[in-house]
């Protein structure tokens, strides 16, 4: 007789939240036999005790995907130039971090998912830079040894775009507008949070990608090229139209570039592929994968998209027009659900471009015209870069400045006790 085993199996909610409370117990025990030692060390050396733990780093940075390298590029650059030791910690094992050729920044594989996060529970360092939303709400806790945690924003929009309860957590959030700042004291008021840290730096990867095209100047001459850059999911362009929309594109005569989302080569690859299959790239059509998004958006004239992040690098780096897809948007998960006020996001996309609807995308050609040639869109991109876009230029020197100027603070400061779990 086969015994019946179904009481073993564990479903996966289940299984993640057994996980966390397993790091969370090594991460005690750990923590406990560390001081047990130290306090050892401290009776045996006659009390003596040593001012500096040789295993804490003063910097580090987090990152959970190398997609982030373009926000802290120019700020590994900075601390490299100025010769500050920085541990660069990512999940991404072909990181482009871990190719560069630093002296001071310290770029380190820590494994994916939660062996990462497992890592950074326990991690020793005076200042933690990310831009992962969620510590100390998930598998990601606040480590006892890590006295400040700084949040770097990777996109333009909302800090209410995050999943509830994101950067709670935080000691800092790097805004670059004031309706962020605004929106993170909102979230505090409602919660009953300690008031952050707010300073305004700016947008490293957006100063990156503009010092690149002052550097090497507009495209060449080349037909009238629309991008399609959707993002993925079941409300995505191309799983809402799909080949509707690349025939109406097509119609126009314009060549048209299409730059699935990363994750729809994942997710939805039997779409892609059926895609791809029926509209083969031609002399009027290409399908772009390359890691490197640069060329693809110099030498286009008009992006389609669907609140994808690279509609605001497009249209304030590049200063060309947007199409975006309808703005029905569920607040439900996400930290805006607790707040009345409009998004920023939503109430800016009309001023920088023009909504696709069911109505008029089978007169897509005429929208694109439209786009192109009115002189309010680009009165609508200076709004937008003068709202959200602070210290154009300037955003990484001025985290490097920030980041160092607390370390240094947090050092003074010797009898404050280090910020533990709550």
């Amino acid at each position: 007789m086969i015994p019946n085993i179904n009481f073993i199996y564990i479903d996966p909610g289940t299984g993640s939240m057994l996980f966390t409370i397993l790091i969370g117990v090594l991460s005690a025990a750990a923590y406990f036999l560390r001081n047990s030692f130290m306090k050892l060390r401290f009776l045996i050396g006659g009390g003596k005790q040593e001012k500096v733990d040789k295993d804490t780093v003063p910097f580090a940075i987090f990152t959970d995907s190398k997609r982030y390298w373009n926000v802290f590029k120019s700020i590994c650059d900075e601390f490299e130039k100025r010769g500050q030791s920085v541990s660069y910690l990512t999940a991404s094992p072909d990181d482009p971090a871990l190719k560069e050729d630093y002296k001071f920044v310290k770029a380190e594989f820590i494994g994916e998912g939660n062996r990462a996060f497992a890592r950074m529970n326990m991690l020793k360092a005076d200042v933690v830079l990310s831009t992962t939303p969620g510590v100390d709400v998930y598998q990601w806790k606040r480590s006892r040894n890590a006295r400040w945690y700084a949040h770097v924003l990777h996109a333009p929009n909302d800090v209410t775009i995050y999943r509830m309860f994101g950067i709670d957590y935080y000691d800092a959030i790097m805004v670059s507008g004031d309706y962020q700042a605004k929106q993170v004291r909102q979230l505090e008021e409602i919660r009953h949070l300690p008031e952050k840290e707010l300073p305004m730096i700016g947008l490293p990867h957006m100063d990156a990608l503009r010092e690149r095209l002052l550097a090497e100047g507009e495209a060449p001459g080349h037909e009238m090229t629309v991008l399609l850059a959707p993002s993925w999911g079941p409300s995505s362009i191309l799983n809402r139209f799909g080949a509707k929309m690349i025939d109406a594109l097509l119609d126009t005569g314009y060549h048209v570039i299409i730059r699935p989302h990363p994750q729809s080569f994942v997710s939805e690859k039997d779409m892609i592929d059926n895609l791809t299959s029926r509209y083969p790239d031609s002399d009027r059509l290409e399908w772009d994968r390359s890691n490197d998004n640069f060329e693809t958006l110099r030498r286009s004239d008009i992006l389609i998209s669907d609140f994808s992040g690279v509609v605001f690098d497009f249209a304030l780096v590049f200063d060309r027009p947007i199409i975006y897809a309808d703005t029905s948007f569920d607040k439900g998960p996400y930290d805006a659900w607790w707040i009345n006020d409009d998004m920023w996001t939503f109430s800016i996309l009309p001023k920088i471009g023009r909504q696709l609807t069911q109505e008029n995308f089978e007169n897509i050609g005429e929208l694109i015209g439209e786009c192109l040639s009115a002189p309010e869109l680009a009165e609508g991109r200076r709004l937008a870069r003068e709202e959200t876009w602070a210290n154009i230029g300037k955003s990484a020197e001025l985290a490097v400045d920030y980041l160092i100027g607390t370390r240094d603070r947090l050092l003074a400061e010797k009898d404050e006790p280090v910020k533990e779990n709550d």
